[in-house]
């Protein structure tokens, strides 16, 4: 979040120089002045340092920004059929009191002791897992008198993964986890 925010801030003081430095370009042309060269500099660096906070936020996501200091115990424990995976649902509150809730469910192989997220997404009224098969979870996420707020999908675990805004899709570093990601 501080990286988002810093990144804003960037952001706004090099569109600032941008301004500045289109400015000085055109009162160097009309008075024969020298190129502000510095001011160039300064605006491109800014540039650089904007595009690579935002590629970084883009292409190097990883679910470690959880605030999991505010997170509330959802469903589950709910084992799988054969006893290899425990799903465990999890909420996340964000934006104070006009804000809302994320939900997460981690997938627990207890044959290996890893915890792995498969599904993040906006929180709906309507929030239920079951297990469809040994290796299949089904999620149902929804806001029964909104059509379009359906988030709920079958999942194969260890092969599958759902990220409503479709970060973990994009993210190299999360590329080995699975081998389908979905996204709204």
């Amino acid at each position: 979040m501080i990286l988002i925010l810093f990144g804003f801030l960037i952001s706004f003081i090099t569109v600032i120089l941008f301004l500045i430095l289109c400015v000085n370009i055109i009162i160097s042309f009309i008075k024969k002045r020298a190129f502000p060269k510095k001011l160039m500099i300064a605006t491109l660096s800014g540039v650089v340092l904007a595009s690579s906070i935002y590629f970084y936020e883009m292409y190097f996501f990883t679910f470690s920004d959880i605030d999991r200091e505010s997170t509330q115990k959802g469903s589950g424990p709910l084992t799988s059929p054969t006893e290899e995976y425990t799903a465990n649902a999890f909420y996340e509150l964000y934006g104070g009191a006009a804000g809302g809730v994320n939900v997460w469910v981690e997938i627990t192989n207890n044959e290996k002791n890893k915890v792995q997220i498969v599904y993040y997404s906006d929180a709906k009224s309507n929030f239920a897992m079951e297990w469809v098969d040994k290796n299949t979870l089904y999620i149902l996420n929804d806001e029964p008198n909104y059509p379009n707020s359906n988030r709920s999908i079958k999942l194969e675990i260890g092969k599958e993964i759902y990220h409503e805004n479709g970060l973990a899709c994009k993210s190299l570093l999360m590329k080995g986890e699975y081998e389908t990601c979905y996204q709204n």
